[in-house]
């Protein structure tokens, strides 16, 4: 039977004639980007609630429903590394993810299987890009683009579909581009916040365009008019001046979600910012928020915009600080000892912890949240950044004397395991998990850094409880079921449960 040509060819194929000076790098990394998403899918095949898989043997022999058998190797939850290499079903063994996804022969799978060999050959494609002589980076947007692998867990790591080659070279923030913004003057905005007068024209705001969107969903004529630098989310960019950040909408499907922004965003965006300042206010030092200066929409998720400020208005140049987001703490090369790792487990866990108490609950994943680090790499506060999907607890904060903000909508909540998910699977089973990068070193640094915390009902949560993360894969091969769906993983300090110090 005739295969039309894989993810792997076509790149290479693009960059044959774009870059044929990468096309040997490209083709050697090729091997490395399949184990990589291999990985990550195996880890969700283990420890996800599949429906086609009826039993897990050993957690490494996984029974589907039409009688096969699927092994692998132990599947850490919390591995980056790629160290899976092959899997087998039934008597053949498969390396490459997005030809075993298409053998499974599962719902959905068959789309799900071209994503991941979109992945793969994005990975392959920016590993074949990186610079090895690369200087240390002396702003926060420099640190992003060290940012090689993408989302540490998602199978969709890299998956950039309708991007071309060129697109992705041109846009993509571990390429290191600079990347030239439209400018589009719309009558009849909304505006929340200040919306600043170098983005207005005649007193009409100026909603500021990503190429990609600009020429794939508003057919906009290239008139590119601002210069910035693409940050790890891909649509987020720091202003070339060294200023601000901006938000852009970017309707294409990245690992789980289509990248625009919402009116609900919009409306929302500067009563959650006036908001969440006087929270951080609260929590002695430890949490700067990066405040939303103005957001702007032409009604349609597809045009509109979030201006930032930079977090590396938080750190102190002056004392050697520098600011980084947690999900580019394993490519900055500083080591990581198993007393730093803990320490900045107790940071995130006592900022995370507080907050929660008091009723706001952090998406804090290695995009949003950023830590800011001592000249000689010591953890010292947290920086978070991208509000739009916090949950803010009425109750909670009731218990407390906080007059809570007025919002309605999916950000308000009292489900305790909403607000216990949305802190948990994104702070522990993610920035932390992947920080740690093996359940051995996360377990040994939690032990470590929840000692003397405040035994908070939100605590004995996370002590007794299995943990919550998202299941990615699941959530992929859904695409009818909205919104996130879970899975939870076993917990690594499940051990001391209540116990002391």
């Amino acid at each position: 039977m005739h295969r039309p040509p894989s993810a792997e060819a076509e790149v290479a194929d693009e960059l044959a004639v774009l870059r044929p000076d990468l096309v040997p790098r490209y083709a050697a990394e090729l091997p490395g980007a399949r184990a990589a998403v291999l990985t990550r899918l195996w880890r969700g095949l283990v420890h996800e609630p599949l429906p086609w898989i009826v039993r897990r043997e050993s957690g490494a022999v996984l029974l589907l429903a039409d009688g096969r058998r699927l092994e692998g190797p132990y599947a850490d939850p919390y591995a980056v590394d790629g160290r899976v290499t092959a899997v087998r079903l039934g008597t053949v063994w498969y390396g490459d993810p997005a030809r075993l996804m298409t053998d499974l022969a599962v719902p959905h799978g068959s789309a799900f299987a071209a994503e991941l060999g979109h992945s793969v050959a994005s990975l392959a494609l920016s590993r074949a890009g990186q610079d090895s002589t690369a200087t240390v980076p002396a702003t926060g947007w420099e640190w992003e683009q060290r940012v090689v692998d993408g989302h540490p867990f998602h199978p969709n790591c890299r998956s950039r579909p309708g991007f071309s080659v060129a697109e992705q070279l041109a846009y993509g923030p571990e390429h290191r581009p600079v990347v030239r913004l439209a400018l589009v003057a719309a009558d009849d905005c909304a505006v929340r916040g200040e919306w600043p007068e170098w983005l207005r024209d005649d007193g009409r705001p100026l909603i500021p365009v990503h190429p990609w969107q600009a020429e794939h969903v508003l057919q906009l004529p290239d008139r590119g008019g601002l210069s910035a630098h693409p940050l790890m989310s891909l649509r987020g960019l720091a202003l070339a001046d060294g200023g601000q950040h901006l938000k852009t909408a970017l309707s294409a499907r990245l690992t789980s979600s289509v990248r625009d922004i919402s009116p609900y965003s919009i409306g929302t965006a500067a009563t959650v910012s006036a908001f969440m300042e006087s929270m951080a206010a609260r929590l002695d030092g430890l949490l700067h928020i990066t405040r939303t200066l103005g957001a702007v929409t032409a009604d349609s998720p597809d045009l509109a915009a979030v201006l930032r400020e930079s977090p590396d208005l938080y750190g102190d140049r002056a004392a050697g600080e520098y600011v980084v987001p947690v999900g580019a703490l394993a490519a900055t090369g500083l080591p990581r000892s198993p007393s730093w790792l803990a320490g900045f487990a107790r940071l995130a866990l006592t900022v995370g912890l507080r907050l929660l108490d008091l009723g706001v609950a952090l998406e804090a994943h290695g995009q949003n949240l950023l830590v800011v680090l001592s000249a000689t790499g010591d953890p010292l506060r947290l920086v978070y950044r991208d509000l739009a999907d916090i949950r803010v607890s009425p109750a909670r904060l009731a218990r407390h004397g906080i007059a809570a903000p007025e919002l309605a909508g999916r950000i308000v909540t009292d489900d305790e395991t909403t607000l216990r998910r949305k802190l948990f699977g994104s702070l522990v089973a993610g920035s932390l998990g992947a920080t740690a990068g093996s359940e051995a070193a996360l377990r040994a640094a939690l032990e470590t850094a929840v000692r003397g915390l405040p035994r908070t009902p939100d605590l004995a949560a996370l002590l007794e409880r299995p943990l919550p993360t998202k299941a990615l894969t699941l959530m992929r091969l859904s695409p009818d079921t909205p919104g996130d769906l879970w899975t939870q993983l076993p917990n690594p300090l499940g051990e001391l449960k209540r116990g002391g110090d």
